[in-house]
């Protein structure tokens, strides 16, 4: 049997959209049904018609797995978990299944997909097939009234919205239930985000199942994923058992297949240090054919990584969490149509994103999970037939893993404090609970839409009310949960040791039922399938290293206070006046990045002593400060006096005072009663609090008169949320000082 193309879909071919999906007819609004084909194989030879609309290619047959699910969901309207590697034709199952039931009149299918890219690819597959879809995200705001309209008069087959969707008041409360009491089939994209043991947990995921459970009987549901092991298989399945109705059938097909690629090419590579992984990857990219990806694991080396490729003459660009939205389109689009060479990424380009011929995905440094690798590099090798795969593992991984660790969800005492703060005060803002609760923002947010799932708190307009629902904290789950996170990334410390075969090694993290025994691929390193050149020139490698040797970055200023401060004591409250701010100032380095990030690593790391300033980064301050003309025309340089490297900070500060031949004014410090060092694992409210209650100039008289009109250098160790140097700034400029420039060794 012939299945379909490798790729769930192939964008190199086109077919004219017909007038309507399945047939020359346009779809039927819900209710006026045609006749239900007679039997099976009649069923059958319409879905691959169906199919050959979609995929444009005549002798496409339905794999013996998607023509199980597809039966399923238009025969019996049934629940199906389709778990099948990256390539395998999920998404014909449910645009196939569209066309069918839409021919019968049902209603629009429901797609829930995590990313843009996801959406937009999926919308011009369905085109190709004469399905009409459209799309509800925060990308199009201003189109979602024409889109409802469409809606209503039955002018939208597929509807494809965002899991964040779900949790907007009113999309949940006023569009969703209409379009949920009207759908033909509802659809969960990678749906290993609805398992808290999945590598991509999505709290707005949860909500899928009150939707589920919610449902009218007979709406077929389909749930699409290639990253799923055995136990995210199982938590998906009994959550998608959810109905609700005794006279439904509430058992969940499940599909699983094999997970091996036989396009890809794995590799791994330990090279001594960043440098040298940096000349490596310009060499690679330079004699390999294609165009693909390189993945980094913060957005610093990302972005470092993809200015000094393009500075060595390699057409890329870099693609985060901080890429505008529109620019994201434009930047996936120019790797589609090789514009670039490779768009270096976070795991922001990830699900969802479908380039066929994707030549290559280079990881500059291991992710925590070989279950998200395995989803990562599965972009690659769709559409050919080779594809090249290399892990480049660097010796900062572990501290990143251990720091996206510390985002786990919140001890029981910082929820009771949130549930009690709604209680007390009622619908309250993100921005208002910070003053209450001692979280960061992105720790707060998460942890409410895990308590409005739990139907503890209930997101409203203009933020989140209790629902005055028990509770209950449920610490052993989340202690298990937390110990399936430490098992993966000891499982991927294993990946790259093995001397085993790789793609044998992933398929049984995922626990692939297809896998046998002593399998090898005979594709990998260690297989001896792929040879990579183990080491860059020495030019190559001092070139790079003289690009990371170039110290310095941009400090930005505080402009804003946060909302809500009067309620922790400071009357601090709307824009900062522009002569309070502070300029922009400089850092050697970012904490999370490449070149002078390392030698700043070690020096915060815990077990450093305090001491003097290194000799090296003596001369990379200096550095800093020659190209900074703003920093070297300062009248006197003032310290943020340490209560955990006093010596490191005095001797940075009193070091850059002689180097500029200015004058040492003095330090601002905290007060005698605050000489314990404050929190820095805090929201932004709570930690300006803390600052602002704790800091006090320390001048003498004669310097404090002196400030008025000059310039001053304020010097410190590290800044994170910027708001010691903003206090600090304030302290300074109502006393006559203008122009604070900060200077500080690092920025986390």
């Amino acid at each position: 049997m012939v299945g379909p193309p490798e790729q769930d879909h192939d964008p190199r071919t086109e077919t004219a959209p017909g007038p309507g999906v399945g047939a020359s007819a346009p779809p039927l609004p819900r209710g006026t049904a045609r006749p239900v084909v007679g039997d099976e194989e009649d069923l059958r030879e319409e879905a691959e018609a169906a199919l050959r609309r979609l995929v444009g290619r005549d002798d496409a047959r339905l794999r013996d797995d998607q023509w199980r699910a597809i039966d399923a969901l238009v025969s019996e309207h049934r629940r199906a978990l389709v778990v099948q590697r990256t390539g395998w034709g999920k998404s014909a199952v449910y645009f196939v299944s569209t066309a069918l039931l839409r021919a019968r009149g049902a209603g629009p299918t429901i797609i829930v997909s995590p990313l843009l890219a996801l959406m937009r690819d999926q919308i011009a597959a369905a085109g190709r097939a004469g399905i009409r879809a459209a799309t509800i995200n925060s990308a199009n705001v201003t189109e979602w009234d024409e889109i409802h309209a469409r809606i209503s008069a039955g002018e939208v087959d597929v509807l494809l919205c965002s899991p964040e969707r779900l949790n907007n008041p009113g999309f949940r409360d006023e569009v969703l239930p209409r379009l949920a009491a009207d759908a033909g089939l509802v659809v969960v994209d990678e749906a290993h985000c609805v398992s808290d043991w999945g590598h991509d947990f999505r709290p707005d995921y949860r909500r899928i199942r009150t939707l589920l459970a919610e449902l009218p009987v007979g709406i077929p549901v389909l749930a699409t994923t290639a990253t799923a092991n055995a136990r995210v298989t199982a938590d998906v399945a009994e959550q998608l058992e959810t109905t609700g109705h005794e006279d439904a059938r509430s058992d969940v097909l499940v599909l699983r297949g094999g997970l091996d690629r036989e396009s890809l090419h794995l590799g791994v590579l330990r090279l001594g240090d960043q440098p040298t992984r940096v000349a490596w990857l310009l060499e690679f990219l330079a004699a390999t054919d294609g165009s693909g990806i390189v993945y980094c694991l913060t957005v610093s080396v990302a972005e470092q990584v993809a200015a000094q490729l393009r500075e060595a003459g390699v057409a890329v660009a870099a693609y985060t969490g901080r890429t505008d939205p529109t620019e994201r389109e434009s930047l996936e689009a120019d790797l589609k149509e090789n514009r670039v060479k490779a768009l270096v990424a976070t795991s922001a380009l990830g699900m969802g994103f479908d380039k066929p011929d994707l030549a290559f995905v280079v990881h500059m440094g291991a992710p925590s999970s070989p279950i998200a690798y395995y989803q990562q590099v599965g972009r690659a090798g769709r559409g050919v037939d080779e594809a090249v795969v290399v892990l480049l593992p660097g010796e900062e991984d572990a501290r990143i893993w251990e720091y996206f660790g510390s985002l786990a969800f919140p001890e029981e005492r910082q929820v009771r404090a949130t549930l009690d703060a709604l209680e007390r005060g009622g619908t309250q803002s993100a921005q208002l609970l910070e003053t209450q609760v001692d979280l960061t923002r992105s720790r707060l947010e998460m942890m409410l839409k895990v308590l409005d799932v739990d139907g503890a708190v209930k997101r409203v307009k203009g933020g989140w009310e209790s629902t005055g629902a028990g509770w209950t904290y449920d610490a052993e789950r989340y202690a298990r949960v937390e110990q399936a996170r430490l098992a993966e990334q000891r499982t991927m410390v294993d990946y790259v040791s093995t001397d085993g075969c790789r793609m044998a090694f992933l398929r049984a993290t995922l626990d692939d039922p297809e896998l046998e025994a002593g399998t090898r691929c005979g594709r990998c390193d260690n297989c001896g399938g792929v040879t990579l050149p183990s080491a860059p020139t020495r030019e190559h490698v001092a070139q790079a290293r003289k690009a990371m040797d170039v110290p310095g970055v941009v400090v930005e200023p505080r402009r804003m206070w946060p909302s809500g401060m009067p309620g922790l004591g400071v009357e601090l409250k709307g824009k900062i006046p522009p002569a309070e701010q502070a300029r922009p100032g400089r850092a050697v380095a970012r904490l999370d990045g490449l070149g002078w990030s390392q030698p700043l690593r070690e020096l915060f790391a815990p077990g450093t002593p305090d001491g003097e300033v290194p000799v090296h980064l003596r001369k990379a301050a200096v550095q800093v400060l020659d190209a900074w003309p703003e920093g070297t025309t300062v009248d006197g340089v003032v310290a943020i006096r340490s209560t955990t490297r006093p010596e490191l900070v005095s001797h940075l500060a009193q070091g850059l005072a002689r180097y500029l031949g200015k004058p040492f004014v003095g330090t601002v410090g905290p007060s005698p009663e605050h000489e314990a060092p404050g929190r820095h694992d805090v929201n932004s409210a709570m930690r300006l609090a803390g600052v602002a209650q704790r800091l006090t100039l320390e001048l003498s008289p004669a310097a404090r008169t002196g400030l008025a009109g000059r310039s001053i250098l304020l010097v410190d160790d590290l800044t994170a949320s910027g708001w010691t140097l903003a206090v600090a700034t304030r302290l300074l400029t109502e006393h006559g000082a203008t122009g604070v420039q900060p200077f500080v060794l690092a920025q986390r």
